[in-house]
């Protein structure tokens, strides 16, 4: 597994880093992997404990400031000089044993991209299982998604590939669900396989409302990237049905026209003019990175 590099984003988890450290000690000793390990700007001892001796086979990135999640593995990402690459979080919640069954797959696949799955699991709380849900259904709507955990921390990846579209992802929490998106929507091979996650052994989530918000936005501006249509056309249909359907009752009440109605068909029209050359737009864009 020379050819692999793990990249591990590490935020204040000074309760699990020492375990997870000694098990990557020895998956590493193993396995010939290569590691890769991003201090996100920890404010407790999270930073000196990644400094110690015993993790010299490491390579260590420090952030002075936390850019957050998506933020601390691109910076590990870049660093990557391997095949693949697999990220893993850092609280402890992933097992390495699954990094070889995504390692084994993407071989065995030639995929571009594989995605661990927990399906079938339960999640942390009640609220980040609606909130997950609901992200998955926007995604499904605004896009065919043949995956259904695209929001897991635990991927491996094309290097190369991953590298052309980081620059396309949020520093955020949301990194997760994009990345996979952009992989979908540029049409490469993504697969899905089947992990397991444990319960935290201490840290706190930093998973919220705030992140759910923003993640529901970065898909948005996914969807008018690739198909922009899928936004303004709807949204287009809507204002034009509801001007022609007021124009109508007015009229037939009054039997005059109505300038509300008439204001929302011209509006429903426009919209339909402006997605039409955001969608020229973006076909310029796939044409020229082609």
């Amino acid at each position: 597994m020379n050819d692999l590099t793990i990249v591990i984003p590490i935020y204040n988890e000074v309760a699990t880093l020492p375990s997870v450290l000694s098990d990557l000690r020895k998956f590493q000793a193993r396995t010939c992997c290569h590691l890769v390990i991003v201090n996100d700007g920890s404010s407790d001892e999270s930073g000196l404990i990644l400094k110690s001796p015993s993790i010299d086979n490491f390579k260590l990135i420090t952030h002075k400031l936390n850019k957050g999640y998506g933020g601390a593995l691109k910076s590990g990402l870049k660093q990557v000089q391997t095949k693949y690459a697999v990220t893993v979080d850092g609280d402890g919640q992933h097992y390495l044993e699954d990094v070889e069954k995504l390692y084994e797959q993407i071989k065995r696949t030639d995929a571009d991209l594989i995605v661990g799955s927990r399906k079938g699991q339960r999640s942390a709380s009640y609220s980040r299982a609606v909130g997950k849900m609901l992200i998955r259904s926007l995604a499904k709507i605004m896009m065919s998604v043949p995956i259904y955990d695209i929001n897991s921390g635990m991927k491996i990846y094309n290097t190369e590939l991953v590298k052309q579209y980081l620059h396309l992802t949020p520093d955020t929490m949301a990194f997760s669900d994009i990345i996979t998106l952009i992989f979908i929507n540029n049409r490469h091979l993504v697969l899905e396989e089947p992990i397991l996650i444990k319960e935290r052994g201490g840290g706190k989530s930093t998973i919220g409302f705030s992140t759910a918000y923003h993640t529901v936005m970065e898909i948005i501006n996914v969807v008018l990237l690739f198909h922009p249509m899928k936004v303004f056309l709807p949204i287009s249909v809507a204002f034009f049905f509801f001007g022609l359907c007021w124009s109508i009752t007015f009229y037939v009440n009054k039997s005059t026209l109505t300038t509300g109605g008439s204001f929302f068909m011209m509006s429903g029209i426009t919209v339909f003019l402006l997605g039409l050359i955001t969608e020229q737009l973006a076909q310029i864009r796939k044409s020229r990175k082609k």
